[in-house]
């Protein structure tokens, strides 16, 4: 994911969010006077809801169609949505405001949901959900550069997406890649000529390649495992909530529903790259 310019956050709802929202929510005042809302034992920020940040587009994940946001973590934060009584409601952000921890410390929501990796430098600011997705980094290039694998990167004009681990790997392999906002912005380099290859997480790269004019113009020069996880975040300490995220997704494991919304968003279902055994990541 990455950093974007300031700018006015958008309120957008999720597509599938469940219509029984008060029953089992609770008020209580906070020290300033404020009202804290409950759902099932689960502290929101907002009455109802379960507010989820993200940062748009990114494709297969979170992106708005037919005017609407859809995507592979909007469907499985639905899950958490709908066992808390609730319905999701979703802030387009700046990722860095998320990835800080600045708009969970700050109240503005109660999880973030961006297609985000798991590091070590990221826990010091949130905490994690247990991994639910494992991702790859893919080598995107024009069929006319002669690029056929990350070696043939080298002295080439590479694009990456800015603050996304996708960029930090280019990096490490020697590279100096253009930095573009969001990952449409990235595409569009790559459709316009301004670089010769991009490297982002492949399930991106996936959904670009479903388009027939990207794929009559682009190949797949590389596929690389990179041990990357993704995982969902919330406030430090918010205990309640992470574990009601980890127990959405081990149920959504153990009923089939995560293989059906993996086959529905990302493809063909593999065991070995959907993260089958969830464990403690934060």
């Amino acid at each position: 994911m990455k950093t974007a310019p300031a700018r006015r956050t958008r309120v957008l709802a999720a597509t599938t969010a469940t219509a029984a929202l008060l029953l089992v929510a609770g008020c209580s005042s906070d020290d300033d006077g404020g009202e804290k809302t409950t759902a099932n034992g689960v502290e929101l920020v907002k009455g109802g809801q379960l507010t989820t940040c993200t940062h748009l587009p990114y494709p297969p994940f979170q992106s708005e169609i037919d005017g609407k946001v859809q995507g592979f973590d909007v469907a499985l934060v639905d899950l958490v949505a709908d066992d808390l009584g609730v319905k999701q409601q979703i802030l387009d952000q700046p990722f860095e405001n998320f990835k800080t921890g600045g708009s969970l410390n700050s109240g503005q929501c109660d999880l973030a949901a961006a297609g985000m990796t798991i590091t070590d430098e990221r826990k010091k600011n949130v905490d994690f959900s247990d991994p639910y997705f494992e991702a790859t980094q893919g080598v995107l290039a024009d069929k006319k550069s002669g690029i056929s694998s990350l070696a043939d990167l080298k002295g080439k004009k590479v694009g990456a997406q800015a603050q996304t681990t996708g960029e930090e790997f280019a990096k490490s392999k020697g590279l100096n890649p253009v930095s573009f906002e969001s990952s449409d912005a990235l595409l569009n380099g790559l459709r316009t000529g301004q670089v010769k290859a991009v490297v982002i997480d492949y399930p991106v790269v996936q959904g670009w390649l479903k388009d027939k004019a990207n794929a009559d113009a682009f190949t797949v020069a590389d596929n690389i495992n990179t041990g990357e996880e993704y995982g969902f975040t919330m406030k430090k300490g918010n205990t309640k909530l992470r574990e009601a995220v980890n127990k959405a997704l081990a149920d959504a494991k153990s009923d089939g529903t995560y293989k059906k919304l993996y086959e529905k968003w990302i493809g063909p279902y593999d065991e070995s790259a959907a993260s089958a055994s969830p464990s403690a990541s934060s």
